[in-house]
């Protein structure tokens, strides 16, 4: 019989089955710490090896054993400490004597589920490959326009509308001579101007204190110092009372789900809001894991989390899914839009949000058909998530492209296509093209987009990709500070930098945009639907989308 030692040395892993592999240069390497003490998730450690020697010396030489103590950095087998990749030993190390180095013939899927429990991650689904999105050119360029159109001298504004925008038949204005009135009996529904692009849900307990902060900081100096009206979602788990009651909660969107975290605060506040919130959003699917509610793992349910949320600490809080709370769409509209409408005196716009799927165009037939109905939003398959399971980031979903252009030509049908506003997520900006890919979704019939990761990437340098690195947003150890309640690791982040990054980032994409659009003649408003400007190389997508193949 085998000793106990060597079989169990069998079910052990070697380095080839992990996703990353540590390369570490021995020569190079001053033994500091530094990259042992960063490292999120302690993949790697420091140790001693010996070493032994024969050495044989002197004329007439005997050969003499003696050992050697290395000190050395090695890398651990332990499935609970895998590599993620990060990088974050690589930054600090003085000599560039280590970093990790991606493992195309990693099995790590085979392994990474432990006590039958399926594995959790954050990020965003594992797919390299272009998105549809990111295959579309712009092909329609008018020759009757001013020839100057370019974007540092081009003057509009790039803006467009959330709530629903009545037709000018439908405006309840009567004429009386020289005097135009409007009939107080009319419900005219609220409607905001804001910047196409906007920061979508991720809460305050998904993302870090300074990382909350920073982007809150950006959107409150675009709004007030830079003019462009960039607004950004809470996620679901409330806002701090202080931010409730201020003059900022306008330039922000409440967002409620199913879970109902942090809405006794937002209850209590509203005698004292001194200001009305830019919207608020029903979240009814997420596009990362379509089907499944929310979850914040009880790593990152710390003090100040578990006060905004009422809940207790350390605990996980999971969102069931919505067919938990809200039997269907119908009732979502007669009962949850109608009372948030309620709430505010029907003073701010309404609309859910749901994950991308086939059943999409019933939702949107229904809320087509009531007035309170501010907009609709979907999350495509490409959106991001600070947990869920990688079966449902990776294997389910629906592509935001054809969804939203399913949806437009719906609304198109039913002469509604200037009525109810359609707003874009998931996966926008991935390959780092955000106005490019935000103005092929207006094209296609988005009134405006949201972005999450990619501000995340631009504003703070998120390490995570679509090749598994990093991405344990869901454990809280995120070696930037992004995702992560520990004040050790948040710390590493100065709001102050988030803030000035997301500046930078609008006021280019308020650029490019000009620069996309201009050419086309657009010159007063969005080129919402306007597809006979777009155009692909692949037939396939051409037909799908209803687009100019070109080649």
């Amino acid at each position: 019989m085998e000793p106990a030692s060597r079989l169990d040395q069998n079910h052990q892993l070697s380095l080839k089955e992990f996703p990353y592999i540590i390369q570490w240069r021995e020569d190079r390497c001053t033994r500091c710490g530094r990259c042992t003490a960063v490292c999120p998730v302690k993949a790697i450690e420091p140790t001693v090896y010996t070493q032994r020697m024969v050495t044989s010396e002197g004329s007439s030489p005997e050969p003499r054993v003696s050992r050697r103590l290395s000190h050395v950095v090695r890398q651990s087998t332990d499935i609970e400490r895998t590599c993620i990749g990060c990088g974050a030993c690589t930054l600090v190390c003085p000599t560039d004597a280590i970093f990790p180095a991606h493992n195309i013939q990693n099995k790590f899927n085979h392994f990474k589920n432990k006590g039958g429990i399926p594995y959790m991650r954050g990020g965003r689904r594992n797919d390299p490959s272009i998105s549809t999105i990111d295959k579309l050119k712009f092909t329609r360029i008018s020759m009757l326009t001013d020839p100057a159109l370019d974007a540092g001298r081009h003057e509009f504004r790039v803006r467009t509308l959330l709530g629903r925008n009545l037709s000018a038949d439908q405006m309840p204005i009567k004429v009386d001579g020289d005097r135009l009135t409007l009939d107080p009996k009319v419900f005219i529904p609220p409607v905001r101007e804001i910047f196409p692009i906007r920061i979508g849900s991720m809460s305050i307990g998904a993302l870090s204190p300074h990382m909350w902060e920073g982007l809150a900081m950006g959107v409150t100096y675009l709004n007030e110092v830079e003019g462009i009206p960039v607004v950004m979602c809470s996620g679901e788990g409330g806002m701090p009372p202080s931010m409730l009651k201020s003059r900022y909660i306008k330039y922000f969107i409440l967002q409620i789900a199913s879970g109902y975290f942090g809405w006794d605060e937002i209850i209590r506040a509203l005698p004292d809001m001194i200001e009305d919130p830019c919207a608020i959003e029903i979240k009814y699917g997420q596009g990362a894991k379509p089907g499944d509610g929310g979850l914040l793992q009880a790593y990152k349910v710390l003090g100040l989390i578990a006060k905004i949320r009422g809940v207790p600490e350390f605990v996980d809080l999971a969102s069931p899914p919505t067919h938990q709370t809200k039997y269907s769409i119908e009732e979502a509209v007669a009962k949850m839009i109608t009372s948030m409408s309620m709430a505010w005196g029907f003073r701010v716009p309404v609309y859910p949000k749901i994950s991308g799927s086939k059943t999409a165009l019933a939702v949107l037939n229904n809320l087509a058909r009531n007035p309170y109905a501010a907009a609709l939003c979907i999350d495509g398959e490409d959106g991001g998530t600070g947990a869920a399971y990688n079966v449902s980031m990776d294997k389910m979903g629906h592509p935001i492209a054809s969804n939203i252009r399913d949806c437009y030509l719906d609304l198109v049908k039913q002469g509604k296509q200037n009525e109810l506003p359609l707003i874009a997520a998931g996966g926008v900006g991935k390959a780092g093209n955000l106005a490019a890919n935000a103005a092929a979704l207006i094209m296609l019939g988005a009134s405006a987009v949201d972005i999450g990761k990619y501000i995340m990437q631009a504003a703070a340098g998120c390490f995570g990709d679509e090749y598994n690195r990093c991405n344990v947003c869901n454990l809280g150890k995120c070696p930037r500070g992004i995702t992560t309640q520990d004040p050790k690791l948040y710390r590493r982040l100065d709001p102050d930098k988030i803030a000035e990054r997301v500046v930078e980032v609008f006021k280019a994409a308020d650029v490019e945009l000009k620069k996309i659009f201009a050419p086309l003649g657009r010159s007063t408003e969005l080129p919402i639907g306007m597809s006979d400007g777009l155009g692909v190389g692949d037939k396939e997508i051409a037909e799908r989308l209803k687009i100019s193949y070109v080649c």
